[in-house]
C-alpha cells in the first residue's frame, strides 16, 4: 500500500474524541520478550506505531511502560503519563529536553514531586480515566493513542473508553510469564469488529472497532 493509503485506513474519525489502542503480541498472546516488546517488533509494526503517532494528537500510555520501554518526548505531539503512585521523577528521559512538554494524569493521593509536565488530577485515590479523556479532549486532544500498557488498557475497557485497536501478530512463539496485552478487572466481553487484515511477510497487521462505539463529537 502507498503511504496515502495506509494513513486513509488508519485515519481516526473526524468530529469526535477517539481512543485507539495499539498491541504488538506473539502468536501465543504475549506482550513482551525478555520484558520488554521491542523483542516481537518487526518492520511493519514499527511502520504502523510511527503512523499511530502521526495521526494522532496525543500519545497515552501508564507510568510502567514508560518506565519499561524507556520513553522519549515527541518531537510534535505530548505523551500523557497515567499514574496513581509516585512513581515518575522529573530526571526521566520523558522529561528532559522535550520540545513538546509531557502531560502526566494522576490522583490527589499519589503525591507526586513537582515534574515538568501539565499536570492533571483526576480522581482522589485511583485515576478517573474517564475525567482524563475529557480533560484531554478539553485541551483539543481529541485522537488519542493509547500504547499501554497492558493494565492501563484493561482499566481503559473497564470504563468503556477504548473505541478501536491495531493488533500486530508477531510469528512467534514466546511461551514465558509475559502478560496479555489488556489485564484488569473482569468485565463482559466487548463486541469487536474487524474492519482490515494487512500481511507484511509472516507478520499480521489487524484493526478492530467496537461495535458500538462511542459517538462523542467534539465540543
Amino acid at each position: 500500500m502507498t503511504d496515502t493509503a495506509l494513513e486513509s485506513l488508519y485515519a481516526y474519525p473526524p468530529d469526535r474524541t477517539w481512543v485507539t489502542a495499539n498491541f504488538v503480541s506473539s502468536v501465543d498472546g504475549a506482550v513482551s520478550v525478555d520484558g520488554r516488546s521491542a523483542g516481537l517488533g518487526s518492520p511493519a509494526d514499527k511502520k504502523i506505531f510511527t503512523l499511530g503517532r502521526e495521526l494522532a494528537d496525543v500519545v497515552l500510555v501508564g507510568a510502567g511502560t514508560v518506565l519499561i520501554e524507556g520513553y522519549r518526548p515527541s518531537a510534535r505531539l505530548p505523551i500523557a503519563v497515567v499514574t496513581a503512585r509516585g512513581t515518575l521523577t522529573p530526571d526521566l528521559p520523558l522529561f528532559t529536553g522535550s520540545a513538546v512538554p509531557p502531560i502526566v494524569i494522576t490522583c490527589a493521593a499519589a503525591g507526586l514531586p513537582p515534574l515538568p509536565a501539565d499536570v492533571i488530577v483526576a480522581g482522589e485515590d485511583e485515576v478517573d480515566l474517564a475525567q482524563a479523556v475529557s480533560e484531554l479532549a478539553a485541551r483539543g486532544l481529541h485522537r488519542i493513542n493509547l500504547e499501554g500498557g497492558p493494565r492501563l488498557f484493561g482499566s481503559m475497557i473497564a470504563d468503556g473508553l477504548v473505541d478501536a485497536l491495531n493488533l500486530t501478530i508477531s510469528p512467534l512463539l514466546a511461551v514465558g510469564d509475559s502478560s496479555r496485552i489488556a489485564h484488569g478487572p473482569v468485565v463482559p466481553p466487548v463486541d469487536l469488529e474487524l474492519t482490515s487484515v494487512l500481511r507484511a511477510d509472516d507478520v499480521l497487521l489487524l484493526r478492530y472497532q467496537r461495535r458500538n462505539s462511542r459517538s462523542t463529537t467534539q465540543p
